[in-house]
């Protein structure tokens, strides 16, 4: 009967409306021994309608009934909650009154307690050393919904308020939060530490971390202080990080017209961390490979990840911190536009986090870009800042400001890029002295779709002097030559000069183009003699291996483009068609395999092994990448050179034989020779995973050890991820009350079935952290079905550990997404049926799609006449 007068708060996608929450007085006393915390907070509160209920999130918390209270600001008057009710499944928590609210302003008052988890969401616990100890930090990780698993509030991004923070902790720990400190008590082991009030913003921004820290520190040009936090005895990794952010913090303050608006920025890297970075206000928390730099241990590939991922993040500071939006349905709007500066050109709620809300959207701001002018957008995106700073903006609002800024038709153009999904296609020729355009929906699956884009079209003709623009606004539209290009430009002179004609210049524009037969001849043309851009160049690359695998571009063609990339110097090339090859057409993959490596030959030898003087950071990025594709096409040289070199720096880890750039390709030449029969040399890569302490260099060694081709050491890869060693080299086993010495890797799972586990020793860490996992599945083509079957039989223990986060979604998409037959995407359907749950829900449905179009595509394959010639005669060198 009690919770059936509550039944009109359950099962609600947002909480109602009749409090409003506008100051956060939070207090918490935490235990990193015990990781337990206890906390208490005072919400001043605006009752806006007649109620006696207050409804607000909260979940993993155990709240003090009797603490619950709710007074008048302005009076004396005390009202103590009649029942306190939590429900779990909807993470909210109902206080009845036994008489309405007092309407206006008073404060709400809740006691409580928690334990710091081992999910990486909510208020958790991450595990380092500290010298030669197993320590606890405590960090907080609030997005999208998880600021309820450290104090009731209402956890929703259009609930701003402000927030003050004060801590009780060890005192020889450094406590951080968004504001800077403004007063330290210090009792003993004991210090109390009371924060500067934050400005409004969300409950997903508020952070709180606490351990033991080394810091290196900068200033902006206008005084703003930056640290980088880290690790103690890693503070020099900081320093590149600290670089970036400090020009990048300058950068956005003149593009946005507006100061960074906090007194300090905090910058830390977490051992323990779900994602790539989180942009809490003044507190930025990243994962150790997104913010650490070694020049010893780090690649090219590292240092770029840091400065993206550094200026994504600097991004939110002002879109998504400042100018928060409205609901997560317009989750684009912040991630788009923290993804399109980049410096490098609730459990459903977590899903949405994906590639379209981050990809699509920054594609589409850049075609806006293109579309209005750089000057035009920028002058709209301040103003638009500064009209919404310290609220909540809708996709509509930007438009608007958009529209007044630049006299367009912004919100006619872009609402049929947000409104519907996917994006086009643009068809064209040339025929009868005119253009032919006509735009579909791009579907790899085959499927023909009814959407309909107004495409800014961009378009040039034989060199890059002139850029014509129109907007494509029908399914198919006719422009004169003459009209587009000038009047001195006939169908016939385009035929005499043989002028290429490209479309979406400079890949601006967010859709595909499928040229005709002769236009696509004459753009491979211009690629073998470098007259197209290296974006150019990649835009039709991509958008010819995107048409095959919808099957509506035949590979032998693809492969015969490819063959003009054979001089490529840019970052550019892609192999990822072997896989798709191996199922297709497995008498031919050897044949693929030679023409990749005479492709690839010349840039190979072209760069070299070793870097040079002066070299760029690209050629440093495709040195690793060519090196490490030419070991996987099974290239006898390089693979000799790379288990030479990798020898060499088995004996010195400092050898400038293998630098970081190439060591991920020496790494994956030891696992191709690797086999359950002659296995030295991949205990050899483990014993370089257990003895490194840097992050990038563990996951480098993850997404290698995978490779392997024989299916028992993939298995045995695979049961690496889920253990729990911990020790030093040589590690002892117990089990009841013998001891196994065992010096190299076994299956672990089935050690741990068989009760025996590790035995805690001395030395570094050498567990892959859940977080890390990941990056081993990155499985051979000959373990795809070791993985499956892996994956089947750990299954409860994978959804349990990852099961709350989004990282369990890694796991089904590498795992499902791969295989290429309707037989197994049933296989995969019906083992599902019974264990779905709602993080995964999205991305099971995305992975099964996609084995269903791989299977489409090997059909299509398996029907062309002509590809054995072709591929044959490629592998040849004749292109």
């Amino acid at each position: 009967m009690k919770r059936k007068k509550y039944e009109q708060f359950v099962g609600q996608p947002r909480l109602p409306k009749f409090a409003v929450p506008k100051r956060y007085d939070i207090a918490l006393k935490l235990d990193l021994v015990t990781c337990k915390f206890a906390g208490a907070v005072q919400i001043s509160v605006d009752i806006v309608s007649d109620t006696n209920f207050i409804v607000l999130n909260a979940a993993d918390l155990d709240v003090e009934p009797k603490s619950v209270r709710f007074k008048e600001e302005s009076g004396s008057k005390v009202l103590e909650a009649l029942e306190v009710e939590l429900f779990e499944e909807d993470e909210i928590m109902v206080l009845e009154f036994a008489e309405n609210l007092p309407l206006g302003v008073g404060v709400l008052f809740v006691a409580f307690e928690g334990t710091l988890n081992d999910k990486m969401k909510g208020f958790y616990r991450s595990v380092y050393e500290h010298n030669g100890e197993k320590k606890n930090m405590a960090v907080t990780h609030f997005e999208p919904a998880d600021a309820r698993r450290c104090f009731p509030c209402w956890d929703e991004p259009a609930c701003k308020a402000t927030f003050k923070i004060t801590l009780e902790v060890p005192s020889q720990l450094v406590a951080l939060s968004n504001m800077p400190i403004v007063e330290e008590k210090v009792d003993g082991n004991i210090k109390m530490v009371h924060y500067q009030e934050s400005p409004i913003m969300s409950t997903y921004l508020v952070a709180i971390v606490i351990g033991f820290f080394d810091y290196v520190e900068d200033h902006t040009s206008d005084g703003i202080k930056v640290r980088i936090y880290c690790q103690v005895g890693k503070a020099y990794q900081g320093k590149f990080a600290l670089d970036v952010a400090v020009k990048t913090l300058d950068l956005y303050k003149d593009y946005f017209a507006m100061p960074y608006p906090l007194p300090k920025l905090d910058m830390i890297a977490i051992p323990d961390f779900a994602i790539g970075a989180m942009e809490n206000y003044g507190l930025v928390t990243y994962r150790e490979t997104a913010l650490l730099y070694d020049d010893k241990h780090s690649a090219a590939a590292n240092k770029q990840r840091v400065a993206t991922v550094v200026g994504h993040e600097l991004a939110h500071q002002w879109f998504g911190n400042l100018v928060t939006m409205e609901w997560w349905t317009d989750l684009w709007l912040k991630e788009g536009f923290a993804t399109w500066v980049e410096i490098n050109h609730a459990s459903e709620i977590k899903e949405i986090f994906d590639a379209i809300s981050y990809r699509k959207g920054a594609s589409i701001i850049r075609m806006l870009q293109t579309y209005l002018g750089p000057e035009c957008l920028q002058r709209a995106l301040a103003s638009f800042v500064k009209k919404y700073a310290c609220s909540n903006a809708k996709t509509e609002d930007l438009w608007a400001v958009l529209e007044e800024e630049s006299g367009e038709s912004v919100k006619m153009v872009m609402n049929s890029w947000t409104k519907q999904k996917g994006y086009p296609v643009v068809s064209v020729k040339v025929k009868d002295q005119m253009f032919e355009f006509e735009q579909s929906q791009f579907l790899l699956s085959g499927s023909q779709g009814n959407g309909e884009w107004a495409i800014p079209l961009t378009l040039c003709c034989g060199s890059y002097d002139t850029c014509k623009k129109v907007l494509l606004q029908a399914k198919s539209e006719n422009i004169g030559l003459k009209e587009l290009l000038g009047s001195s430009i006939t169908e016939s002179r385009l035929v005499e000069t043989g002028a290429w004609i490209k479309l979406n210049v400079d890949q601006t524009g967010f859709y595909r183009v499928k040229y005709d037969e002769d236009l696509a001849g004459r753009l491979r043309y211009a690629i073998e003699t470098k007259c197209l851009s290296a974006t150019d160049r990649f835009g039709i690359l991509d958008d010819s291996y995107a048409l095959c695998m919808a099957c509506q571009h035949p590979l032998a063609s693809l492969l015969t483009l490819m063959g003009a990339f054979r001089e490529e110097l840019e970052y550019t090339i892609s192999y990822k068609i072997l896989r798709i090859a191996a199922d297709a057409a497995p008498e031919l993959l050897d044949h693929m395999k030679c023409f990749f490596i005479n492709l690839f030959q010349y840039s190979t030898i072209k760069l070299g092994w070793d870097p040079k003087q002066g070299e760029s950071h690209l050629d440093a990025m495709l040195r690793g990448e060519l090196l490490t594709a030419m070991v996987h096409f099974g290239h006898d040289v390089t693979q000799n050179e790379a288990r030479r070199r990798f020898d060499a720096f088995l004996n010195d880890r400092s050898t400038p034989l293998l630098p970081p750039d190439i060591r991920r390709a020496a790494y994956v030449a030891v696992m191709q020779n690797a086999s359950t029969r002659s296995r030295s040399c991949y205990e050899s890569l483990l014993r370089v995973y257990r003895e490194s302490d840097h992050s990038q260099e563990k996951t480098r060694i993850l997404g290698s050890l995978a490779s392997c081709p024989d299916p028992g050491i993939v298995l045995e890869v695979l049961n690496f991820l889920l253990s729990d060693e911990f020790g030093a080299s040589g590690e002892e086993w117990e089990s009841g009350g013998s001891r196994l010495g065992l010096p190299g890797l076994t299956h672990w799972g089935s050690l741990r079935r068989c009760g025996v586990r590790l035995r805690a020793g001395h030395g570094h860490m050498h567990a892959v952290r859940s977080q890390d996992a990941i990056f081993g599945l990155n499985v051979s083509i000959e373990g795809h079905d070791t993985a499956w079957r892996w994956m089947k039989d750990s299954w409860d223990h994978i959804s349990k550990t990852w099961g709350s986060g989004f990282l369990i979604t890694r796991f089904v998409n590498a795992i499902v997404s791969p295989f290429s037959s309707k037989e197994k995407a049933n296989e995969v359907e019906e083992f599902f049926a019974s264990r779905t749950k709602p993080s995964i829900m999205r991305t099971l449905k995305q992975s099964i799609e996609r084995v269903h179009i791989n299977a489409r595509w090997v059909w299509s394959i398996q029907n062309e006449r002509y590809l054995p010639e072709v591929v044959k005669d490629l592998s040849r060198g004749k292109y």
